[in-house]
Order: structure tokens, then C-alpha cells, then sequence
């Protein structure tokens, strides 16, 4: 657990407990109020290349950028990380390499929120859990249409299959979203290795009951007590 100013955060990611290698990255730098999560894809050496290159270009932001300019910076960053991971790609042959990415940004009492693919942002507040960013996927498009239930989603034979992540296609598809920050607010970033294994209800219960520093194992956990098919990663964030 980290301290900085009135902000608190845990984090874990984890392999899981059946993939070889673990293709999720985790980025924090809390004295610029910045924490992100990057799930890659393109198989062993490709995934976790790209979330690397995600989490890489994230890195070199500067340490003191002007708030006003952030927003350009971040998507500079992850265009920078969308056309290094597409030359590898070539590199390598492989018809697919890419990841998906959540940014989390907190500035005064705003947050900004930046992401491509189905990791996710959610923020509880007084005792509610909601999901700021909306999944780049098949299902969640078809649930939007009013064609498939949130229920039936889960085991949807489209369920994996995102519709925008960084490195595919011809310009990153990122999505933007801020909002307001209140004292208490929980911040919760994650990969779909926990989405899948954890309702909103019992997320909104852990997060919830939870104390901040062993918050992101318990996240974990519910996971790996699931089977943890796929890698897992989770970033909590307290104001």
C-alpha cells in the first residue's frame, strides 16, 4: 500500500491458474494521481509485449505535466504504444497483437478516466458501486442493442471478443470519460480476470468491507478461488 497526499492504493496482478505467462500489466505513479491496467492479447511473448509497451509509454510521461495538457499527453502516450506494438506485429507475423488499457487520472477534486477493450473502472461512493467505463466488446454492444441481457452475457461464445484495444486497427480507439471526486470515493481498476469471477454485488460488498490496504487481495482472491482462467489484475484507489 502507498500513501500520497489523501490518496491510498493496493494493487496486485497475478498469472492466475492457468496461463502460462501472465499478459496483464500494472502501472502506478501516484505523485501524478495517475494508475492504469493493461490486458494484452496475441498469445505468449505478444500480450505481454504489448501491455508492456502500454505501461512503458505511460511511464515516460513527464512527472509534473500541466493538468490542462494530460489529456493530450495520454493519448499521445497511447498512440506512441499503439504503433510500437503494430510494428512488432509485423515483426513477428502475427495477425493479432494489441491491449486493452484502463486509465485511471485523479486531479484535484476530478477524476479522468481513459480506455480501449473491457478492463475496467468502477467507483463506489456511499456505499454504491458503479461502472464509470463502458466495455469495447461484442456482448456489451449487443446489451446496449437490447439484444442480450447483462445475464446471459457472461456465457455469450462472443464473450472475449473486444472490439477496440491499442495496437489493432488504424488509430487506438480510446474512449474518455470525468467526472467529480468525493471524500470516501473508491476507485477500483481491473482486467476481466476478475470481472468474470465477480458479480457488481459482491464487488460492491468487498469493496464495501474491505480495508484499502488488503483490498486488492481480496479482490484477487475471489478470482482465485473462481479457477482464475485468465492472468488478473486489480488497482484500487481511496480518496
Amino acid at each position: 500500500m502507498t500513501q500520497t497526499m489523501m490518496r491510498r492504493f493496493s494493487a496486485r496482478t497475478h498469472i492466475g491458474l492457468i496461463r502460462p505467462v501472465n499478459e496483464d500489466a500494472i502501472f502506478a505513479m501516484p505523485d501524478l494521481g495517475l494508475w492504469a491496467v493493461a490486458d494484452g492479447m496475441g498469445g505468449h511473448g505478444g500480450g505481454d509485449f504489448a501491455s508492456q509497451s502500454v505501461v512503458d509509454a505511460l511511464a515516460a510521461l513527464p512527472a509534473d505535466p500541466s493538468p490542462d495538457t494530460l489529456p493530450a499527453r495520454l493519448r499521445a502516450a497511447l498512440g506512441q504504444a499503439h504503433a510500437e506494438i503494430q510494428c512488432e506485429a509485423a515483426r513477428r507475423g502475427k495477425r493479432t497483437m494489441g491491449s486493452t488499457v484502463v486509465v485511471l487520472v485523479l486531479a484535484g477534486a476530478h477524476f479522468l478516466c481513459l480506455w480501449s477493450g473491457d478492463s475496467r473502472l468502477y467507483r463506489l461512493r456511499d456505499g454504491r458501486l458503479d461502472q464509470i467505463t463502458q466495455d469495447h466488446s461484442v456482448v456489451a454492444a449487443l446489451v446496449s442493442a437490447g439484444q442480450l441481457t447483462q445475464e446471459a452475457a457472461a456465457d455469450h461464445p462472443q464473450s472475449n471478443q473486444i472490439t477496440q484495444a491499442v495496437g489493432v486497427g488504424p488509430v487506438p480507439g480510446i474512449e474518455k470519460r470525468r467526472g467529480a471526486v468525493a471524500r470516501g470515493d473508491r476507485f477500483l481498476l481491473c482486467s476481466d480476470g476478475l470481472t468474470r469471477y465477480a458479480s457488481d454485488k459482491v464487488l460492491a460488498r468487498v469493496m464495501r468491507e474491505t480495508p484499502i490496504a488488503t483490498l486488492a487481495d481480496a479482490l484477487l482472491h475471489i478470482a482465485l478461488d473462481g479457477g482464475a482462467a485468465d492472468n488478473v489484475s486489480v488497482i484500487v484507489v481511496e480518496v
